[in-house]
């Protein structure tokens, strides 16, 4: 059972020194009591009271590091089942799989896919993070295919349960930190010490939930704690149903031998149909993998699949936004035009996105309405005419200009008359009421 606030209270050292952002010790002992704090944010906590709480008050899944430098991720860390009941904290990593009976022109139509599919969406660079590739019984070729991966600066995936094979494999890309998956109740002891001796996280393989649980109960019995849980079954309901059994018995029995992040083949799970593919790795970004294992990835899967990861693992209490500030396209001069926009990003994306289409030189204005919707902004006051006076005086642009134009979103045409108020010698156009008529509307502005 978990700590009290007033259990924390008695071991913080009650200074009320306000360093932590808390006005008393008792107000931030509450806050980590609830989850909504770290201990360490704590500067004069003792070591002795810090390990004590820190294991009293980790989640009940653990945080698991893979990958290394800018690819390092973090996997679990989850506290609830459902995002409405609090934000998710580390979104699921895909990978696209390898084998060793692959053929040149079938790895290299794979790998060409994985470098296409890498693009920018409301601020987020969307691609497949990791490539997972998977020893059959051909050895030399799985190391083949391990080196000539590497190129792709990708984390890797090993998976493979010859304890001899993987030890050569790690070795191969050991600096990238890969995950190893192939732990068995077999050669457990063998995979927990390459795991160990090489820092890496190693995943664990069982037929069903209970040998699952055993296996991880034995792993933690070796000291060893870095794990990902393979909760992939013989059919689409089984693995349906081991994943969430993981994730609840973790979440709400409290049970930390199952508290860790897990692997899902949907490839596996699909059997070559691309559509059901698809299915399932949706299904599974909600319904709870961590790592989702794809066949191949292209276009027509990725954008729904990370479309909808982006939109689960987005805060909701936190709107997404883009900074604050003057934005330029195709060059502007001291004729172009200023049009204006908020900052909630899929506002700002669409809209500088009509705008480049436009190749028309202008430039973009974004003050600070606290990351809300054009209307929300304005029915919320953060919109007005003095926030839109303050952005353009406070930005330079009356001096860089020598026609002052300003072209207000359609929808707020009703701050016409209060801006041309605030901005004297500006001339004040409302602009269209949806971003895809803005092309059309830059290439006839006078």
């Amino acid at each position: 059972m978990g700590l009290t606030g007033l259990d924390i209270f008695k071991l913080t050292p009650r200074k009320n020194c306000k360093e932590c952002g808390f006005p008393t010790c008792m107000a931030f002992a509450m806050k980590v009591a609830s989850g909504a704090v770290e201990i360490e944010k704590c500067p004069y906590i003792s070591d002795e009271a810090k390990a004590k709480l820190s294991e009293a008050t980790a989640p009940p899944m653990k945080t698991i590091k893979i990958g290394a430098g800018d690819n390092e991720k973090a996997l679990g860390g989850e506290t609830v089942l459902f995002r409405h009941e609090k934000t998710f904290v580390n979104r699921p990593l895909f990978a696209v799989q390898f084998d060793d009976q692959m053929a040149d022109d079938e790895l290299a139509r794979k790998a060409d896919n994985i470098k296409k599919v890498d693009y920018e969406r409301i601020g987020e660079q969307m691609h497949a993070e990791l490539v997972a590739v998977k020893y059959t019984g051909n050895k030399d070729r799985y190391l083949e295919i391990v080196k000539q991966l590497k190129d792709l600066n990708k984390t890797f995936v090993l998976v493979c349960d010859d304890a001899a094979v993987a030890a050569d494999a790690v070795a191969l890309v050991k600096e990238t930190k890969p995950v190893l998956v192939g732990a068995n109740a077999d050669n457990l002891e063998d995979m927990v010490k390459l795991a160990k001796d090489n820092g890496i996280v190693l995943g664990l393989s069982a037929a069903g939930i209970e040998d699952l649980y055993a296996l991880t109960e034995k792993a933690q019995g070796l000291d060893y704690k870095e794990l990902v849980l393979n909760t992939t079954g013989e059919n689409i309901a089984k693995t349906f149903e081991k994943t969430i059994e993981v994730r609840r018995t973790a979440l709400e029995g409290k049970d930390r031998t199952f508290g860790y992040p897990s692997i899902v083949f949907v490839n596996e799970l699909a059997k070559g149909d691309a559509y059901m593919q698809t299915a399932l790795a949706a299904t599974f970004i909600l319904k709870y993998g961590s790592i989702i294992v794809l066949e191949d990835i292209e276009y027509a899967n990725a954008l729904p699949l990370f479309a909808l990861r982006q939109n689960i693992y987005t805060d909701p209490q936190k709107p997404m936004r883009v900074e604050p500030k003057v934005y330029e396209f195709a060059n502007p001069d001291a004729e172009s035009p200023v049009l204006l926009t908020v900052d909630f990003a899929l506002t700002y994306f669409v809209v500088s996105g009509e705008i480049e289409r436009a190749k028309v030189p202008a430039y973009l204005a974004v003050p600070d309405a606290g990351g809300l919707s054009v209307l929300t902004s304005w029915a919320a006051g953060k919109l007005g005419a003095s926030v839109i006076r303050d952005m353009i005086k406070n930005s330079g642009l009356e001096e860089k200009l020598t026609r002052k134009r300003l072209v207000l979103p359609g929808k707020v045409a009703v701050l016409k008359g209060d801006v041309e108020e605030e901005l004297p010698g500006w001339e004040i156009i409302v602009g269209p009421e949806e971003a895809m008529q803005i092309p059309k509307f830059l290439r006839e502005l006078d």
